[in-house]
């Protein structure tokens, strides 16, 4: 197992994938939460008390899992479709003929590379969101436990989705197909359905299971959370880690037992 999570950390870190997707993360990232770090400082200071700056850093820091996520999601999936399209699963199984192990290998590597996109992701969002913060005179709370004890769970939430990643490229392999679902999910799709799921109760218990609602239980602040303003309450943040697990063990179930048995060449 420890040579085969070895050579999974070395096929990772000799392409470029990883660093393309970190410095893609990390603008965008800082890009929102810089954009919304400042609107929330115009918002407080011009409704003169009625909207508490307390709540501000807390959206703004969040930005790297409401909308960071989808980067270690296409991290894992490119990580396990990318052995697919160039055939390199063949050389990958002669070598390590127990597939089980390759797998293995595959979600402990997802599990480190997430973490690491997760840093990188809060890097930007606390780094340049508390910079505006400082800048348009609200207090960037870094020394508040809250802020840090929400930093820790944005990083166990960007580390579940590169699980995630890693179990849907098992569960589809086409690589095309699995970058157009994740893109269409996550970017249209899922939020779209959030927000109408909150017209009514029943809908807003049932949406509070999907993924992204899933993950800002967890991180415990998001700017969708926000926009839906749901009557129901959110899941705890251990409930939130549980359903994006279950996801993860539901993709790889099912693909380690269809795909990832078939035949390569």
């Amino acid at each position: 197992m420890l040579r085969s999570l070895h050579s999974e950390l070395l096929k990772i870190a000799t392409t470029r994938s990883w660093w393309v997707l970190s410095l893609m993360l990390f603008v965008w990232v800082g890009f929102n939460a810089a954009v919304i770090a400042a609107v929330g400082g115009v918002l407080v200071d011009q409704s003169q008390g009625l909207i508490g700056a307390g709540a501000v850093p807390a959206l703004v820091y969040s930005v790297v899992s409401s909308l960071g996520y989808v980067f270690p999601l296409l991290f894992g999936a490119l990580a396990s479709t990318t052995e697919f399209r160039h055939q390199t699963l063949t050389p990958t199984f002669l070598a390590t003929p127990r597939r089980g192990l390759v797998l293995g290998g595959k979600l402990g590597a997802g599990l480190i590379w997430g973490a690491v996109f997760g840093v990188v992701g809060l890097l930007a969002s606390l780094g340049l969101g508390a910079l505006v913060l400082t800048i348009v005179g609200v207090d960037p709370a870094l020394a508040a436990s809250d802020t840090w004890a929400l930093a820790g769970r944005a990083l166990l939430a960007m580390t579940l989705w590169a699980v995630i990643g890693v179990a849907l490229g098992v569960l589809m392999p086409n690589q095309v197909a699995v970058i157009v679902t994740v893109l269409a999910f996550t970017q249209f799709l899922e939020p779209l359905v959030r927000l109408a799921s909150a017209a009514w109760e029943w809908t807003a218990s049932v949406g509070r299971f999907l993924p992204g609602a899933a993950t800002d239980a967890v991180v415990g602040s998001s700017i969708y959370s926000l926009l839906s303003a749901s009557t129901v309450d959110a899941l705890e943040w251990w409930q939130g880690a549980l359903v994006l697990a279950g996801y993860a063990v539901v993709f790889l179930g099912i693909g380690s037992l269809t795909t990832w048995r078939r035949d390569v060449t």
